[in-house]
Parts: structure tokens; C-alpha cells; sequence
């Protein structure tokens, strides 16, 4: 076996084992090698050109192979291209980059802490809840509330707050005190005769019972994504995260907001937390901070967090948390040149003024046989495919129907994700209108293409 056949081999076996999958629904499809990038645009290894449509992971807001990015990295390593931020130690960029992000964040955000992924970063924010309610004599009160369908990671911790099952069976998960309430997805949670502002009263009363029956003192914070990414593109409805805000301040329970997807402009908003109007006491930030170019997370917090800690840490004599690559010099430069582009280049709005063209024009699909439903916000979406329009009946086989969809959308060139039986679109913020309208165009195609598919292999 040559190397890239040893190579393919090794990448097929991933993809059987990803954790978004359900690799039965994938069973035909092999190993996909992409060589090199460029602006919203990615090509395979025999040189075929694609639409990258979920920005990689969610994540390359200003496009593939952005010079000044390779540019801040190179000059970053040949100054200093390693140090760590243990014992009283920082170096410049990941000083610049906390004030910055202290700058962007709403205004109680005034810390920061650095991780390398998003999984670290609420992995952290576990640890950190907990160790600061045990400085303030608050023992009992630790426990998570989160969502079904949510997504916050994949480590012991992260993985324990994420909501997806398939992410806890067979890995003895949830491993912490979480309590998942119900996904804020009207379509499929609402209840029939229930109207969207019912539907906001009744997982509001439910948060408040379990809160309630758990005990105050023993929940520590609320967590959740402002628009539910990785669950299926779920967009809350309006008024909910007003009432779950409400509840925590009642109860004197932390909000998390876990804007790994949704910061630095994929709503058409500076961060998810802004956009729908609420406001957190910790942020969890990655992906398009760095657009994944070098992997990088960040936790901002208030003032009264960082308080707790510091005074116990005092108490101690050390804060024993922290890793080897936290704020990492040249991830936090690549992460200020990334930035920068985005301010310079007014992708925020770039993403406001696109995701409404991407927006209104999936909804024309909203009419065809396969799709139930079509969601999004600014410059994210998805569409969700379903065996009966009318009683929003899903495919006996979850997933299988999504997966051949999303093949077809390769074959014509577009790249996006499939959730179960939901097709996900996140492009880059570069977009222009008219990669806009080719993006439709090409769901279109590979939305007739699953159709037939469907009708073909009796999937109904």
C-alpha cells in the first residue's frame, strides 16, 4: 500500500467513527481528501473545486489560504514561537488579545482565560463554577441545567453538558451533575394546539420546576448555545432566552453563553448573546476567533468570578488549572490579525446583509416535498427533511435520506452538513451575493437529486 492509500485508509476509518454521524447512513460513501483552499472554496485531491458550506467545521470566517493569517503566523514563530503563561509569566499577544476581547464582549466580560478548543474551554468553565462556589462556602451548588440537542463539546465534562445521545452512549456519559430540559425547537417539541409563545411559557415553568425540585442552592449555572448549532440549526423562539435569563438572576445561577458557533458575526451580530438580546456572565468563544487556523478558545468571564477565584487562589497559594498551549503565542496573534480582517473588512455586516439574501432564498424550499422546515439566522441555516410534510413525519432510518442529500450536494460541488435529516449551511462571512445565490442554486440540485433518490428506494 502506498502512503496516500495508507492515508485514505486511515481517513475512512474516521469517518465511520465521527461523532456526528451515524456511520450506518454512510455505509456507501468513502474517504474524502481535500488538498488546499482558497477564499470560500476548497478542492479535493484529484483537483475538483467545491463550495465549502459549512466553513469547514463552522468555523473559517475569513476563507481558506488568507495571506495576512499565514503572514501573522510566520512572523509570530520567528519571534517567539512558543511560550507559556504559567507563574506570572504572559508575553504580548495574549495580552493584546484579552484586551481586545474585554473591548468586544459585553461589558461585564472583563477576563479572560485562553484554552485550545472548545471542549477545553467548557470543560473549564465547569472547574471554574465549581472551584469559585466552593470559595464562596457554596458546596452544594454545582449542578448544570443544559438542553437536549445541545452541543458544548466532546471531553468528559463538555461531553456530559452536550445533549446529543449518540455523544454519551457507550462513553459512560453524562459523568457530572447536569440536567438536561427540553430542546427550545417548536417545530418538533411544540405541542399540538400550542402556539410559540405557549411553547416559550411551557419550558420556562419547566426550567423553574426543575430548579425548584433540585434546589436553588445546588444548581450552579444555566449553559447554553444562543442558536443550537451541531442539534440541527435551531433558532430559539422569541422571548426564551429573555425568560431563562430571568430565571437565573432570580435564583442566582451563572449564565453561560457557549458562542463557539455564533460568535464574531455568524447571526449578523457581533456575538449570539447580543443578538438575541440577554446577557451572560461567561462567554465561551472559539472557531472563527482564530477562523480555525490555529486552534483556539477563550472563556470570558466577570469581574465577580474572577474575584472568587483570585481570592481563593490566593488563599491556596496556586490556581491549579491551566494548560501547556494556554494562550499560545502564535494562535493569539493568528487570532488578532483574524479579528482585525474582520473589522477591517466589515464582515459583521457583510454576514447581516448575506445571511438575509441566504435566508430568503432556502425559503423558497420550504415548498418542496422533502423539506419540513426550513431555520436559520444570518449566515447559518438548515433544512430538515422529512418522509411527510403534513404530520412532519421523520424518515424511519434518521440520517440515511440526509447523507445521500449531502452526497449529491458534493457531487455538485457544494459542501454542507448533514444532521440526522437536517442539511446544515454555514459559509464563510467573505460570501458575496452571487456565491450566495450559488449556494441555493446547488441545494436546489441536491435537494431534486435526494428526492428522486427517495422515491426510488421507497424511503417513505
Amino acid at each position: 500500500m502506498n502512503t496516500l492509500s495508507n492515508s485514505l485508509a486511515a481517513v475512512d476509518v474516521a469517518t465511520t467513527l465521527h461523532p456526528y454521524t451515524d456511520a450506518r447512513a454512510h455505509e456507501a460513501e468513502g474517504p474524502f481528501v481535500v488538498a488546499r483552499g482558497e477564499g470560500i472554496h476548497v478542492y479535493d485531491h484529484a483537483g475538483k473545486e467545491y463550495i465549502e458550506g459549512l466553513a469547514g467545521l463552522w468555523s473559517v470566517a475569513v476563507g481558506f489560504s488568507e495571506q495576512r493569517l499565514v503572514d501573522a503566523a510566520t512572523r509570530q514563530m520567528t519571534a517567539l514561537p512558543y511560550y507559556h503563561t504559567f507563574a506570572h509569566k504572559s508575553h504580548e499577544p495574549s495580552i493584546r488579545l484579552a484586551e481586545k476581547l474585554v473591548e468586544m464582549t459585553p461589558e461585564a466580560l472583563t477576563r479572560a482565560f485562553f484554552t485550545s478548543s472548545g471542549s477545553e474551554a467548557n470543560d473549564t468553565v465547569v472547574k471554574l463554577v465549581w472551584y469559585m462556589n466552593n470559595a464562596l462556602g457554596r458546596p452544594a451548588k454545582k449542578k448544570f441545567l443544559a438542553r437536549t440537542k445541545a452541543y458544548h463539546g466532546i471531553t468528559i465534562a463538555s461531553g456530559s453538558l452536550t445533549g446529543l445521545p449518540n455523544n454519551h452512549r457507550d462513553f459512560d456519559l453524562p459523568i457530572i451533575p447536569v440536567h438536561h430540559l427540553t430542546c427550545p425547537h417548536f417545530y418538533r417539541f411544540g405541542t399540538e394546539g400550542e402556539d410559540e409563545t405557549a411553547f416559550v411559557a411551557r419550558l420556562i415553568a419547566e426550567a423553574e420546576e426543575v430548579i425548584l425540585r433540585e434546589g436553588p442552592e445546588t444548581i450552579a449555572a444555566f449553559i447554553g448555545e444562543p442558536l443550537m448549532g451541531a442539534g440541527g440549526v435551531l433558532p430559539p423562539p422569541a422571548g426564551y432566552w429573555q425568560g431563562i435569563e430571568a430565571l437565573c438572576r432570580k435564583y442566582d445561577i451563572l449564565l453561560v453563553a457557549d458562542e463557539v458557533i455564533t460568535g464574531f458575526g455568524r447571526l449578523g451580530s457581533t456575538f449570539g448573546a447580543v443578538h438575541y438580546g440577554f446577557t451572560p456572565d461567561i462567554m465561551v468563544l472559539s472557531k472563527q476567533l482564530t477562523s480555525s487556523y490555529l486552534p483556539l478558545a477563550a472563556i470570558m468571564f466577570t469581574e465577580a468570578i474572577y474575584d472568587a477565584i483570585a481570592d481563593n487562589s490566593a488563599k491556596i497559594g496556586t490556581f491549579g488549572h491551566g494548560f501547556t498551549a494556554s494562550g499560545h503565542p502564535v494562535a493569539t496573534a493568528v487570532a488578532l490579525e483574524n479579528l482585525a480582517i474582520i473589522e477591517e473588512r466589515g464582515l459583521i455586516e457583510n454576514a447581516r446583509i448575506q445571511g438575509a439574501v441566504l435566508q430568503k432564498g432556502l425559503a423558497a424550499y420550504a415548498d418542496h416535498p422533502l423539506v419540513g422546515e426550513v431555520r436559520g439566522e444570518g449566515l447559518i441555516a438548515g433544512l430538515e427533511l422529512v418522509a411527510d410534510k403534513a404530520t412532519r413525519r421523520p424518515f424511519e432510518r434518521v440520517g440515511k435520506t440526509g447523507a445521500a442529500a449531502a452526497r449529491f450536494g458534493q457531487d455538485e460541488g457544494l459542501i454542507f452538513r448533514a444532521i440526522g435529516d437536517t442539511l446544515a449551511l454555514c459559509p464563510p462571512l467573505i460570501v458575496t451575493e452571487q456565491n450566495i445565490h450559488e449556494i441555493v442554486a446547488r441545494m436546489g440540485r441536491a435537494l431534486d437529486r435526494a428526492e428522486a433518490w427517495v422515491n426510488t428506494e421507497g424511503m417513505r
